[in-house]
């Protein structure tokens, strides 16, 4: 048997690569025929990212542990899921105030690959180790490894590498019993295929990988103190949309008038966090920053202990 006929056998057994004979009239079908099938058969990726929930988790605390230690969280893909991880990586700084090397996408083939297929780039196992290498990647530092076969070289490469200086290896891949899963730490398998149009890993493969990197960028931010309820306090205000945001932001946390919200923002310097502190505590600007500081960011630590020291000290 030669190497592409066993290489073909393999892949058959891989459901990222089987076809589906439930969708075989697909092209038959009229427009909203189609449309419903697709709907219906998307929730496929919901479902199989619930089977994972443990592993999940399991990724979540590793990565939030050390990243309390000044760790990054790295994801590291080819094709599609390299472009969804450097998808999540850019809207974590906007969206919660975090440093932009905090979490960090790399692709293979670089950024051209962003937009255009760069041909052998998923194939070249020596360039996924490089990139890690390359970032100086450390014990404090958790790697995703995102593939949809879950055999990717490239992705391969990098887990292994990453293991080898001591960091948090995750794979997150579209097929159970992955290969690269015995490459990892902790493995996560959301195996959301057979696609509808077979092979197609953009579609519910992609959604599914989508949703667990939300996951965990999201609750790693939540669980770093980003978040407070469900607000993003973090948020930067960068044009006319995030400073109206900020404002409704600062009203829903503490119940605030508009004007309220206007003036606690101006002597917090468009910090939201520390304008739903001032407002929530009553305390000035500087005291509700000590608190901050001393709590990590936590808004809701920070709170509860400027309530503790004003009820031991009523004078203040």
């Amino acid at each position: 048997m030669t190497d592409r006929a066993e290489l073909r056998s393999t892949l058959e057994t891989f459901a990222t690569e089987r076809v589906d004979p439930r969708f075989a009239e697909l092209d038959t079908l009229d427009t909203r025929a189609q449309v419903r099938l697709m709907a219906e058969h998307g929730h496929r990726a919901v479902d199989a990212v619930a089977e994972a929930e443990k592993s999940i988790a399991r990724a979540v605390d590793g990565i939030v542990e050390r990243m309390r230690r000044g760790g990054r969280l790295i994801y590291i893909g080819a094709g599609s899921p390299g472009r969804l991880g450097v998808l999540d990586a850019s809207e974590v700084p906007p969206t919660f105030g975090a440093d932009p090397g905090l979490v960090v996408g790399v692709i293979a083939g670089g950024d051209t690959a962003l937009r255009s297929a760069v041909e052998g780039a998923e194939d070249d196992a020596a360039a996924g180790a490089a990139a890690i290498v390359e970032l100086e990647t450390g014990p404090l530092d958790s790697v995703v490894g995102i593939s949809a076969s879950g055999r990717t070289p490239y992705v391969i490469g990098a887990l292994q590498t990453a293991r080898e200086r001591g960091a948090l290896a995750i794979s997150l891949a579209g097929n159970r019993s992955a290969q690269m899963s015995a490459d990892a730490d902790i493995a996560i398998e959301a195996e959301a295929a057979p696609e509808i149009v077979a092979g197609s890993t953009r579609l519910n493969s992609g959604t599914a990988q989508k949703l667990v990197l939300n996951m965990l960028s999201t609750l790693a931010m939540v669980q770093l103190g980003k978040v407070y309820g469900n607000l993003m306090v973090d948020v930067r205000s960068t044009n006319e949309k995030l400073r109206a945001r900020a404002e409704r932001i600062v009203i829903s946390a503490t119940g605030c008038s508009p004007d309220e919200a206007t003036r606690a923002l101006a002597a917090a310097d468009g910090s939201v966090k520390l304008a739903v502190g001032i407002v929530s505590s009553g305390a000035d600007p500087a005291a509700v920053r000590e608190a901050l500081a001393a709590a990590d960011g936590h808004l809701r630590v920070a709170l509860a202990a400027l309530a503790s020291r004003s009820a031991a000290d009523p004078a203040d």
